[in-house]
């Protein structure tokens, strides 16, 4: 029997790449994201390479019955999820009152709330069947305060500890649940901030071995993963205290990601 993984944000990126592995392991699919177009294609590249089936469901995570529609589609399809990946995200950066205050609120309803809103519909399912797994895709950035990242940060601070919180609770009821916690990764997450200087570290990684390193932490049952040693090296050396000057140290890499104001309004369109 074929155990069915559900992945949002699917249509590029780490979605795709998870769609991609998670295939060729022999999981069914269902992708979620707003480009119908490209999920199709990816869908029918997938089933024609491994023999899975693959589902498509076009949502925006932004509005606020996202969840609810997505449940909705899986029950006109006879579905249940063994594997839920929460990937979608985006960022926003720069000056706080320079970012458009809708911006952030729709940063917050699809890296936090959709996030929330589809465990909340898929973990009581997990739980009648004795068994499932959950992927939060956080961030490095949620490890410490974030100056000219602050939502974005912020969002992903809560997608950690939500992450650890759910699996100190599931863990003895056959439910895993793991926190990816990326440093930059090679994706179209930096089109749509609107400027590569976002990678404060200088370095980028590509999506594959991201999410091989994932799938085995899952494997592993570990709680939180952060592939690649510099990044787990910065992560866990960062001090935690006193908060106000981490949050110092923060501001001094960060600065970086400042661009002219002109440049803004490229931080304002979001790619799906």
């Amino acid at each position: 029997m074929h155990s069915t993984a559900l992945i949002t944000g699917a249509s590029s990126g780490l979605g795709a790449e998870f769609a991609a592995q998670l295939a060729a392991q022999g999981h069914d699919l269902v992708l979620v994201a707003r480009s119908g177009d490209r999920l199709a294609a990816l869908a029918g590249r997938l089933t024609a390479e491994h023999g899975v089936r693959a589902h498509v469901l076009v949502q925006d995570l932004a509005e606020p019955d996202a969840a609810s529609r997505v449940a909705d589609g899986l029950a006109d399809r006879g579905l249940s999820v063994d594997l839920l990946v929460n990937n979608a995200g985006f960022g926003t950066c720069g000056r706080f009152e320079e970012i458009s205050g809708a911006r952030d609120h729709d940063q917050l309803m699809v890296n936090v709330v959709a996030l929330v809103d589809l465990t909340h519909e898929l973990l009581p399912g997990m739980l009648e069947r004795g068994r499932g797994s959950i992927i939060n895709v956080a961030s490095n950035a949620g490890f410490q305060p974030s100056p000219y990242f602050a939502v974005y940060g912020a969002s992903k601070s809560f997608v950690l500890n939500f992450g650890l919180a759910l699996r100190q609770e599931y863990r003895k009821r056959g439910i895993r649940v793991l926190t990816l916690c990326p440093g930059p990764v090679e994706t179209a997450f930096f089109d749509t901030i609107g400027t590569r200087r976002a990678a404060v570290t200088g370095s980028m990684t590509t999506p594959e071995p991201v999410v091989r390193a994932t799938l085995r932490a899952l494997e592993r049952d570990r709680g939180y993963v952060i592939p690649g040693f510099g990044n787990a090296l910065a992560a866990h050396l960062t001090p935690r205290r006193p908060r106000t000057m981490v949050a110092a140290i923060a501001e001094r890499i960060t600065r970086k990601v400042l661009v002219p104001s002109a440049d803004a309004s490229t931080q304002r369109e979001r790619t799906a």
